[in-house]
C-alpha cells in the first residue's frame, strides 16, 4: 500500500489504493536425479543424486524449448513433451488456461535409464503450473499430484525433498513422506547402459503374487537398509540390498545387474542394486577406498564380460527441487 504525506502540519490523506499484483513471468528450477527401490524397498524408498535437470522458464507469445546437455534431442522435442503436457493438464484441471512458456533446459539426468527422469519432468510441469497459475500448492500437494501421475511416490519424494526418502501413498493423491539424512559419506557410481528400458516393460515381468518367505525377507532387508543408512553401518549394506520382489525378475532385461552383483562386499564396493526399474545399476562405493581405483576395477570387470556401460560418479544430495524466481 502506498501513502503520500505533505510537509505542512495539516496533512491531506490520500485515498487508499490497492497495488496491482503482477503476474509471475519467470521461474528457475533445479531437479535432481533419483534412484528408487534401493534393492528391497520396492516402491517405498529412494535417494536424490547430484545430477540435475535445470529449467529456466518465462512467459512468452508461444511455447518453445531450447535444450543442452544429455539427451538434448529428447528434451527439446515439442511433441508429447512430459514437462509441458503436465503443465497444461494441471492448469486445465483447475479450470485455467496455460500461459505459453519459453523453456531453456540443461539436462544431466539419463532419460529412460532408471534415474528418475520422468519423476523430475512431472514435478517440473507441476511446479510450473503452480508458479505461473498462482495455485499456491504446498509441498504435500505437489508431491501428491506427481505421485498420482507416477503411480508411486518414491522417486517423486526424493526429487522434491532431497536426501533419502521413505514414502507411501495415502489415498489417490496424497503421499506420506519422511526425509532422512544418511549418516556419513556414501559415494555412488552409476553404471548406465546404452539402451533405455521403459518402466512399463520392467513392470510387466513382475509376478502377481509372492511367497510369504520372499515378502518377509524383503521387509527384513528394507528395515536393515534404513538402519544401515541412518546409523552409518556400511557393513550391513551388501546383505541389506538383497531383494526378492523385483530384481530377480528384471535381471534378464538388465544384464548389468547380474554382472555387477557379485562385486558386492569386494574391496571398494559396499553394495549393488538396480537403479529404479533399470536398466542402470547403482553401486555404493567404500569411501575408505580410492573411488578412481574402484571405478577402474569395475570398468575392467565389465569389459571382460563385453558389457558396455558409462560409469558415472555421483553422490547423495540433500538438495531437492528448489523453485526460485
Amino acid at each position: 500500500m502506498l501513502s503520500l504525506r505533505q510537509s505542512n502540519p495539516a496533512p491531506t490523506r490520500m485515498p487508499k489504493t490497492k497495488r496491482k499484483r503482477r503476474s509471475p513471468t519467470s521461474l528457475h528450477l533445479a531437479l535432481p536425479a533419483t534412484s528408487a527401490n534401493l534393492g528391497p524397498a520396492f516402491d517405498a524408498a529412494a535417494l536424490a543424486m547430484d545430477l540435475y535437470i535445470t529449467i529456466d522458464a518465462r512467459s512468452a507469445p508461444a511455447f518453445s524449448i531450447q535444450a543442452t546437455g544429455r539427451d538434448a534431442e529428447i528434451c527439446q522435442a515439442m511433441e508429447n513433451h512430459l514437462i509441458l503436457s503436465t503443465y497444461r493438464e494441471v492448469l486445465e484441471s483447475q479450470g485455467m488456461q496455460a500461459v505459453p512458456l519459453a523453456l531453456r533446459i540443461k539436462n544431466d539426468i539419463p532419460i529412460g535409464k532408471g534415474c528418475g527422469s520422468s519423476a523430475a519432468a512431472r514435478l517440473a510441469g507441476i511446479a510450473l503450473a503452480n508458479h505461473f497459475g498462482r495455485l499456491r500448492w504446498t509441498d504435500a500437494q505437489i508431491i501428491g499430484e506427481a505421485s498420482r501421475r507416477e503411480h508411486h511416490p518414491d522417486n517423486v519424494s526424493a526429487c522434491w525433498m532431497g536426501g533419502l526418502t521413505v514414502a507411501r501413498m495415502s489415498g489417490q493423491a496424497d503421499a506420506q513422506v519422511v526425509c532422512l539424512r544418511p549418516k556419513g559419506k556414501w559415494p555412488l557410481l552409476l553404471a548406465i547402459p546404452h539402451q533405455a528400458l521403459s518402466t512399463e516393460e520392467a513392470r510387466r515381468v513382475l509376478p502377481a503374487q509372492y511367497s510369504r518367505s520372499d515378502a518377509v525377507t524383503n521387509i527384513q532387508n528394507s528395515m536393515l537398509l534404513l538402519a544401515a543408512f541412518t546409523q552409518g553401518r556400511r557393513d550391513l549394506l551388501a546383505s541389506a540390498l538383497e531383494d526378492r520382489i523385483h530384481q530377480p525378475y528384471r535381471a534378464p532385461l538388465c544384464p548389468l545387474l547380474p554382472a555387477l552383483q557379485p562385486l558386492a562386499g569386494k574391496p571398494g564396493v559396499l553394495g549393488v542394486a538396480l537403479s529404479g526399474a533399470g536398466p542402470s545399476v547403482i553401486i555404493f562405493l567404500d569411501p575408505r577406498t580410492s573411488p578412481r581405483k574402484t571405478q577402474k576395477y569395475i570398468a575392467a570387470h565389465l569389459r571382460q564380460r563385453e558389457l558396455p556401460a558409462q560409469l558415472l560418479p555421483a553422490s547423495i544430495t540433500l538438495r531437492g527441487a528448489r523453485p526460485s524466481e
